[in-house]
């Protein structure tokens, strides 16, 4: 087949109209064109009221040999790719241990998965609980205020992900197709079968839950076991020949002591207990930059309006995103910094995304439908670990130590739980407001969605002063490019802490730890990741590397 790309048409256009701009660029009569598919769809909207589809097909063709010399130096006329997954290898008939894989969430779950589908038949540990078991605990924080520290919005099936917009898109590289991989997978589990070919897909929680659900029972039946309620609380270790240390296992909350020589070690970013664990066993990792924000609320109508003009509402286009960046220039204390836009969800709700009792997180979550009354998105400021000294009694020139982020997150979590009343509602102030440096005393057109509820006040406590000055500078900024992005009404929720991991656990090219023989270090929660797509193109990775090691083979 050939890959023909950047073919651009109206947004109201026909499949009629397609089948003729093919013919057209292509200067082939329609007896040559035997079939087509959308491999990518994306939409221009630079234009208010223009908005074109741009188009990847693959296409069918009697000439196929002939077009290609024809349009040979034509980037945009090509061989269609091989995006099919190839595994490895597949497993020995005999395996002296089974391997571990710790956390189910994206990057686990596909970890699992590759592994359970070359034949190793995985060991999965997950602290949390299945996943409607954990839907309910978390709809307890939710609705009665009750938090559940080992089941909620971070831990238990499905990560953190589950509860989020469900985007499955990524900026990462990805030469050898594993993202391809991942949406077919998900489509097989019951994704709609439009995320393998809109440039933004996204699935919405709802629906994530029954795929996750169906991909726990494909790991099973392929001799896999997942097992819940289980908390890895240490380590088996002992001195490798080459002077570092082996992994011979892990022992369980429980007391229950597993035998393996291959760790996937594929947390969460919020499994501090785990890092402390890791640090205290002389697993190196170190401390790595992330950001620290609000989130913020506008109506959705709003945001359709300053993206899409006179089309806003075209079911093509669905609810508006965004994605903002301002590089602070003031004379202020956020002089230098950057403040973007981060996991924007498009007609969704703010949610309660905390997993320690006395702490307010925040984060964002969508359904498939994106058809709440409100957007909302992170407005987050970069930080890097010089910012974590003020918060780390070690720190000095040479350094500090690599959890001190994490004391910064819960230090800034504590406050916003008091802010807001110490019953797990969660600090807010109108943007006006904001501005103004004034508190907020009553709500205006745009009603919160965060539950259990949002107490108004002032929040310029609520975060560092330089991060405060540099939201401050950049909303009126963000409102040239978005108009009424920095409207009177428009609501910021505190805290937002968790937009990464606060601690990196380096990996060599084997993707191993890089003085931890057999512990391999994936996904989100030890720095390699950021969001489901990326989190599970890792899982696919260090599976890989896991077969290839047992198997004894090096990678190809």
């Amino acid at each position: 087949m050939l890959r023909l790309t950047d073919l651009k048409l109206p947004l109201d256009h026909g499949e009629a109209a397609l089948t003729a701009a093919i013919l057209k660029r292509l200067d082939i009569q329609a007896a040559v064109l035997t079939g087509y598919s959308v491999a990518k769809r994306s939409h221009d909207a630079r234009k208010r009221g223009a908005i074109t589809l741009i188009y990847a097909l693959d296409i069918e063709t009697t000439q196929e040999a002939e077009l290609l010399r024809r349009f040979a130096d034509d980037p945009h006329i090509q061989p269609t790719p091989d995006t099919n997954y190839h595994f490895v290898t597949k497993a020995p008939a005999q395996l002296p241990h089974r391997p571990l894989v710790i956390g189910f969430g994206p990057c686990g779950l596909f970890a699992g998965l590759i592994l359970a589908q070359m034949g190793f038949r995985p060991i999965i540990l997950d602290r949390g609980k299945e996943v409607r078991e954990r839907t309910r605990d978390t709809w307890d924080l939710w609705r009665k205020r009750n938090l559940h520290p080992e089941s909620n919005v971070q831990f238990g099936e499905g990560g953190a992900g589950t509860f989020s917009d469900g985007k499955l898109y990524s900026q990462i590289r990805d030469p050898l197709h594993h993202g391809r991989k991942v949406l077919t997978e998900f489509v097989m589990a019951g994704a709609p079968t439009e995320i393998l070919y809109v440039s933004k897909p996204h699935i919405g929680t709802f629906r994530l839950v029954t795929m996750v659900e169906n991909m726990r029972a494909t790991i099973e039946s392929l001799g896999g076991e997942i097992r819940f309620s289980s908390r890895v609380d240490d380590f088996l270790l002992e001195p490798a020949a080459d002077g570092q240390q082996q992994i011979r296992g892990v022992t369980l909350a429980s007391g229950e002591q597993l035998r393996a020589d291959h760790v996937v070690l594929a947390l969460g970013h919020s499994a501090r207990d785990t890092f402390e664990m890791l640090h205290a066993r002389g697993v190196y990792l170190e401390a790595k930059p992330f950001s620290i924000g609000f989130r913020i609320e506008h109506p959705q109508s709003v945001i359709d309006r300053a993206r899409f003009g006179p089309q806003a509402g075209h079911p093509v286009l669905g609810a508006a995103d965004y994605k903002l960046v301002h590089h602070c220039k003031g004379n202020h204390e956020g002089n230098g910094r950057s403040v973007y836009s981060f996991c924007m969800c498009p007609g969704g709700t703010v949610v309660a995304a905390t997993s320690e009792p006395g702490r307010v997180v925040t984060n964002g979550m969508s359904q498939y439908s994106r058809n709440e009354r409100n957007a909302n998105a992170a407005v987050v400021v970069g930080i890097d670990p010089a910012d974590f000294a003020p918060f780390d009694p070690t720190f000095d020139e040479s350094g500090g130590s690599p959890l001190a982020g994490i004391t910064l997150q819960r230090a800034l979590e504590s406050h916003a739980y008091v802010l807001g009343g110490e019953n797990y509602s969660a600090p807010g102030q109108l943007v006006g407001d904001f501005l103004a440096g004034r508190a907020s005393q009553e709500f205006g057109n745009v009603q919160p969605s965060y539950k259990p509820g949002v107490t108004l006040g002032n929040l310029d406590s609520a975060l560092p002063a330089y991060a405060i000055a540099a939201i401050r500078e950049a909303l009126p900024a963000f409102e040239r490019q978005i108009r009424g992005y920095a409207m009177h009404d428009a609501i910021l929720t505190g805290v937002e802490t968790r937009t990464s991991s606060p601690v990196r656990i380096k990996r060599d090219d084997s993707l191993q730890s890089l003085n931890t023989r057999g512990l391999y270090p994936a996904g989100e929660g030890a720095g390699y990741a950021g969001g489901i797509l990326s989190a599970a193109v890792d899982g696919i990775k260090i599976a890989e590397a896991v077969a290839l090691s047992i198997a004894g083979m090096s990678k190809p």
